[in-house]
């Protein structure tokens, strides 16, 4: 866990709070300083009042997005070292089929196995509606349906993973995450809010990743609630998500079609006859024009050919002004 330049480091001799060392902090790129989940080499003093982080080690994996903001694109990691990632949303006003996409291609790159989880169970009387429009989108990824207050689903979740193992929760605010680790721990572990009469919404609670340590060997990372998933570098996980849309349109009769008007295109015939549907396709292309703007982004030809066209845009346009085309 990460506070403020501060480390919380989960030891064999219990929980010890570290700083990075001056060459490690000076030498570190972007990306490789800490985070939660991380294996770190570290020195301690003989008091053991703070540990000194030298190493970051070679993780197996990361859940990476865009951080969010303005400016130029940089990749932040959320988590690393990860068996499982529970992709976590709420039965009741929370729910989102297009943002499940998302988290799913996410997760599917990052290289852990995805779980989708609906909470909140007990505020729901009826799951078949949301298991009929969530479990065709995961391709054949677990869903569990389950509570935090009483208790249903909770043992199938924690058979998901095993002691040693680690486990993310990924969702927006206050669908549960930090209820569904007290749940797993079978005490209170986290903070956590009560639903808003206003809109049926959880309250946030959770402000920092933290990774907690289950009783029975197993852990938990709990994530605060992400406003938005910004992609990077997942066109392996848009992919794997959503390999139907990809394996009608490897059989369009010509290999660079757009699928607009072409003859022969498999994708428009999928989507007269309803065998596809139009939010899944739009939310693909709007996923695929993500990736594509973040690698013009990233390339550093294409971000010259941009900036070129913008400066002889803005000449056309002062020149324009200059003999009074636009008013």
């Amino acid at each position: 866990m990460q506070r403020r330049g501060a480390y919380t480091l989960i030891t064999p001799q219990g929980e010890m709070t570290s700083h990075l060392s001056g060459r490690f902090a000076h030498e570190a790129q972007e990306g490789e300083y800490p985070v939660t989940g991380d294996w770190v080499a570290v020195s301690v003093p003989p008091d053991k009042a703070s540990a000194t982080i030298h190493a970051v080690l070679p993780r197996r994996n990361a859940f990476t997005r865009k951080a969010a903001g303005p400016g130029r694109p940089v990749a932040q990691v959320v988590a690393a070292n990860i068996e499982i990632a529970f992709l976590v949303t709420s039965l009741n006003a929370e729910r989102n089929a297009r943002r499940i996409e998302r988290y799913l291609a996410t997760a599917l790159e990052s290289g852990a196995a995805p779980v989708v989880v609906l909470t909140k169970a007990d505020l729901c009387d009826d799951h078949a509606p949301a298991l009929a429009e969530i479990e065709p989108l995961t391709r054949g990824v677990p869903v569990h349906v389950v509570s935090a207050v009483s208790g249903e689903g909770i043992e199938g979740l924690r058979d998901c993973f095993a002691p040693g193992q680690t486990a993310v929760l990924l969702g927006s605010s206050g669908v549960g995450k930090s209820s569904l680790v007290n749940a797993l721990a079978g005490m209170e572990r986290m903070a956590t809010g009560g639903i808003r009469e206003d809109d049926a919404r959880g309250r946030h609670t959770t402000t920092h990743r933290e990774l907690v340590l289950l009783p029975d060997g197993r852990l938990v990372l709990d994530t605060p609630g992400m406003r938005e998933l910004g992609l990077w570098d997942a066109e392996a996980g848009v992919a794997t998500a959503f390999d139907d849309i990809e394996a009608l349109a490897a059989t369009c009769r010509f290999g660079d079609c757009r699928h607009e008007a072409e003859p022969g295109c498999a994708v428009r015939a999928a989507l007269e006859d309803g065998r596809l549907d139009g939010d899944r396709w739009r939310n693909w292309g709007k996923l695929q024009r993500e990736l594509a703007h973040l690698g013009r982004r990233e390339d550093p030809a294409a971000r010259a050919e941009t900036r070129k066209v913008w400066i002889q845009r803005q000449k056309q346009y002062r020149a324009g002004k200059k003999r009074g085309d636009w008013g």
